[in-house]
Order: C-alpha cells, then sequence, then structure tokens
C-alpha cells in the first residue's frame, strides 16, 4: 500500500511537469474591441518559434486580404499568412524576435510571446514599436 501511495505522488510529480506549451491552436481577440479575430497556429520550426492565421473568425472578414501591405503580401488573403517568424526561446519560457506582423495594419513589430502565469490556456503577445508596447491575451482553442 504505502508503495503506490509513493507511486502515486510520483505521478502526480511527473504530470506537473509537463506544463501546457505556447505551441497550438490559440483564437486572438482585439484588445480594444474584444471582438473574436481568428485562430492562429503557433509552431516550431528548425527550432524557432512560428505562427500562422488558420481561421477568421470576424464576420465579413472571412476573406479578407492585406490590401495596406506592400510587396509580396499586398492583396495576398489574410487567411494562410504567416504572421510571426522565427522567434526565439530565452530562459524566461519567452519568445522573442523582429518579425510580428499585424495584416490589419500592414505593420510589423519586435515582439514576444509567454503563457500567462496564472492560467496556461491564455497566451501573452506582446509587439514594441520604439518604447511603446501592447500586448493581447489569446485564448487556448482546446482540441476535439
Amino acid at each position: 500500500m504505502h508503495h503506490r501511495v509513493i507511486l502515486g505522488l510520483c505521478l502526480l510529480m511527473f504530470q506537473a511537469g509537463w506544463s501546457q506549451t505556447v505551441f497550438g491552436k490559440w483564437k486572438t481577440i482585439d484588445d480594444r474591441t474584444g471582438i473574436e479575430k481568428a485562430i492562429v497556429e503557433v509552431y516550431k520550426k528548425n527550432g524557432l518559434l512560428e505562427a500562422r492565421v488558420k481561421e477568421i473568425l470576424e464576420k465579413g472578414k472571412e476573406d479578407a486580404v492585406c490590401i495596406k501591405c506592400e510587396g509580396e503580401l499586398k492583396d495576398k488573403p489574410i487567411l494562410g499568412m504567416k504572421i510571426i517568424s522565427n522567434f526565439k526561446k530565452n530562459g524566461d519560457g519567452e519568445y522573442k524576435g523582429n518579425r510580428l506582423f499585424d495584416p490589419e495594419h500592414a505593420k510589423t513589430y519586435r515582439g514576444k510571446v509567454w503563457l500567462d502565469p496564472d492560467n496556461e490556456n491564455k497566451l501573452k503577445v506582446r509587439g514594441y514599436l520604439a518604447f511603446f508596447y501592447r500586448t493581447q491575451t489569446w485564448l487556448r482553442v482546446k482540441e476535439e
């Protein structure tokens, strides 16, 4: 009996070590309007964090294209667009990089991504422009 209790405690501690990850699907919500915008898939490629728009949730914008974009992204569909590229993990469990792209405003920011320490089902996504920054909270999409 005593061994089962110890084994059970070890399993619980082992599971606690398997914390959630930043990778997966996330629902983006506009931090100014509260409107659900999209489902974004955050994935790892060549050891770096990247993210792509998988689904557009905002009514009437399902077929939106990047009108304000220039160059190769001009008039390209936002659905499928890569919005985070080449973010590197640091020692604090954060991922940082120089390409956090906002297709609605056609702007690229330095950025940082991390799990909310109080809720692993919330992803903090912060974009920097000089000394100013803005942080959105994305919600984990449960895989069915």
